[in-house]
């Protein structure tokens, strides 16, 4: 198999890390300004300086969304940001704005662009007039098929890198060009504000009938109508990767740190060939996940929802390993666990380990019977080395 770079989210410095640590090859983030997830912990300049060294020191990338429709006074600061972004070394910025493609050309000329989903590439020809206006990579439409992505690379100039989605949610508005959070609430989705109203339980009201609300049926099951599965495709992304696609990328900025780990180290494992598919589609259901499907990739999308919007999870996240020291290891505990519960082990460097705990002390050597405190630091028996970064979780049916 072809192995093209597998590229995470990182909302914040924590994430950045973790997806790193769990085998990411790059990260895209959005700092200080025009980018679409205005809800996230926005990297500041110094924050993005930070990320960037410690990236570059692991030998791994950094991208920066800058990726949201820019309106007349957004570029009265835009050459100044994009040669800030270029002097700390940024790998890339991500764009959708062809007015912004050419201010950060012109203001970075060596600071590489991508062109954003949002721009809505679905074809050859559009793939190669960005690359004459300067961008080294295309992030093609999610409603692309495999087979109208295979004539795009067979058309377009060698030197253009493509990226596709390969797993996290969809919109169901093209490629994220939406207005209902715009009419609903004010809040701009095109200016990194959506609210996501498309994800509400929705009902229907007869006008002779005020106050009696009826759901609305899709085959067995209630749908929220304009919520879009989740996107998944373990199960051949080995195929998009020896189609020469240069970079597979995962939505998720807005997730825990907990959700970038389970998602990264199941496709890292993937791409390397070090777990059979089954076991990594099970480790995908671990993480909080809607309902999914293969989206665009063999065709039009079925939308086959049973309980849209519902999330699912298998496992409770119990939090990450700081230290280990003496046949006990340091937890910075998320959710309630103790005596007696069998954790399994999240990390890069095995899969499938887990242990009962039989010992539990808070940070002072005190003995405990639970964890109860979230963030609390405890002490946990262990019976095997585990790494400052891999993180525990539990069962929930355990």
């Amino acid at each position: 198999m072809n192995k093209p770079e597998l590229l995470a989210p990182a909302g914040d410095m924590e994430k950045l890390k973790t997806a790193l640590y769990f085998g990411a090859d790059a990260v895209y983030l959005g700092g200080p300004g025009l980018h679409l997830r205005a809800a996230s912990a926005d990297f500041t300049l110094d924050d993005l300086q930070t990320g960037v060294e410690y990236a570059h020191g692991l030998g791994k990338r950094v991208y920066v969304t800058v990726n949201a429709f820019a309106r007349n006074g957004d570029f009265e600061t835009l050459p100044e940001y994009a040669q800030a972004l270029s002097h700390m070394g940024v790998d890339a910025v991500l764009v959708a704005d062809i007015g912004v493609l050419a201010a950060v050309k012109k203001a970075a000329p060596s600071l590489p662009v991508h062109i954003s989903t949002q721009a809505n590439c679905t074809n050859y020809a559009a793939a190669n007039a960005y690359h004459d206006l300067g961008a080294s990579r295309v992030v093609l439409a999610r409603e692309l098929s495999m087979e109208e992505i295979g004539e795009l690379r067979s058309k377009i100039h060698p030197g253009l890198e493509l990226e596709v989605f390969i797993h996290g949610a969809m919109c169901m508005a093209y490629s994220g060009r939406c207005l209902i959070s715009s009419y609903l609430t004010g809040r701009d989705s095109n200016r990194g504000g959506c609210a996501q109203p498309c994800r509400w339980t929705y009902a229907l009201m007869e006008e002779s009938r005020p106050g009696e609300y009826f759901p609305v049926y899709e085959e067995d099951g209630f749908t929220t109508i304009l919520s879009s599965c989740d996107l998944n495709t373990m199960a051949f992304v080995d195929q998009l990767a020896d189609m020469g696609i240069d970079s597979l990328k995962i939505e998720g900025r807005m997730k825990s740190p907990y959700y970038v780990a389970t998602v990264i180290n199941a496709y890292r494992r993937r791409l390397d060939g070090s777990a059979p598919v089954e076991q990594l589609e099970q480790e995908l259901l671990c993480a909080s996940h809607r309902a999914q499907s293969s989206g665009f990739y063999f065709g039009e999308l079925k939308r086959h929802t049973p309980d849209p919007g519902i999330y699912h999870q298998n496992c409770l996240f119990i939090g990450p390993v700081l230290e280990q020291h003496h046949g006990r290891i340091l937890v910075e505990q998320r959710n309630r666990f103790g005596i007696g519960d069998r954790l399994e082990v999240l990390s890069p460097h095995s899969l499938g380990d887990s242990f009962m705990v039989e010992g539990l002390w808070d940070r002072d050597g005190a003995p405990l019977l639970e964890a109860i405190h979230p963030q609390e630091a405890v002490w946990v028996s262990c019976p095997f080395s585990l790494s400052p970064g891999d993180l525990l979780r539990r069962r929930i049916s355990d």
